[in-house]
């Protein structure tokens, strides 16, 4: 499996709450967030990581070149500043196009890591007519969560901005997919798309068999506050 971190976001709402960090080094039950989530990675059996950082994120850069040797797989840092992390997830996925499946994550993601290698393994073993296996939970924290809605074969029929009937979880996230999912991407550029929930409904309007894989509980750190709820969520003390 290849797996991609978008790390190109500015953290603004931490800095203005008097984080000191760039949000991929905020520590985590003791390590930076994108060094956990690449130590999760190669447990998992990662033939490459790729992350994409922003110009401004040079601390993020130098710490992600000296990991690299460590690391036994493959590491492509992509350092450009995208307008939407949806341009960052182009970034990405075109470094895994013709790899097969790949997963690629906001570095802002936290979940328990058996949670996470459950689902890799459900991803390697889903049969070849899965395009891809999006992670979602029905643990909502986010501001403005992205409702998934399914069928009775836990396949993919929506992503909602709002609550509906019969709707169980929220996207968490981590995003599973394969090659098929990039010329849709690339369509959803060349429109003028430019957020992820417009790119992940074209998936599902283009016919693409996605299933969704419940998590358990996902969180996010988007504020100071979090950071201590995310590690003790980690620890499992929540």
């Amino acid at each position: 499996m290849n797996f991609g971190i978008i790390a190109a976001g500015q953290g603004s709402r931490l800095v203005q709450e008097g984080v000191g960090f760039p949000k991929p080094l905020v520590r985590i039950d003791g390590k930076p967030m994108i060094g956990r989530l690449i130590d999760i990675f190669v447990r998992c059996g990662a033939e490459s990581i790729s992350v994409i950082v922003n110009e401004e994120m040079t601390e993020v850069a130098e710490y992600l070149r000296g990991l690299a040797p460590s690391i036994p797989c493959e590491l492509n840092l992509v350092v450009k500043t995208t307008p939407t992390s949806m341009h960052s997830f182009h970034e990405l996925s075109s470094l895994m196009e013709g790899k097969g499946r790949f997963v690629i994550t906001t570095v802002d993601t936290i979940f328990r890591e058996e949670d996470f290698a459950k689902y890799i393994q459900a991803y390697s073993n889903a049969p070849a007519e899965v395009d891809g296996m999006m992670a979602v939970t029905g643990f909502i924290d986010d501001e403005k969560p992205l409702y998934v809605a399914t069928d009775d074969s836990c396949r993919i029929t929506g992503f909602l901005d709002r609550m509906e009937d019969g709707v169980r979880y929220v996207s968490g996230g981590i995003y599973g997919l394969s090659g098929s999912a990039v010329p849709v991407l690339r369509k959803c550029l060349e429109d003028g798309v430019g957020r992820m929930r417009n790119y992940q409904r074209a998936l599902v309007a283009a016919g693409l068999n996605l299933q969704a894989y419940d998590m358990n509980k996902i969180v996010d750190v988007d504020h100071a506050s979090d950071i201590a709820s995310a590690e003790a969520f980690v620890r499992g003390e929540d």
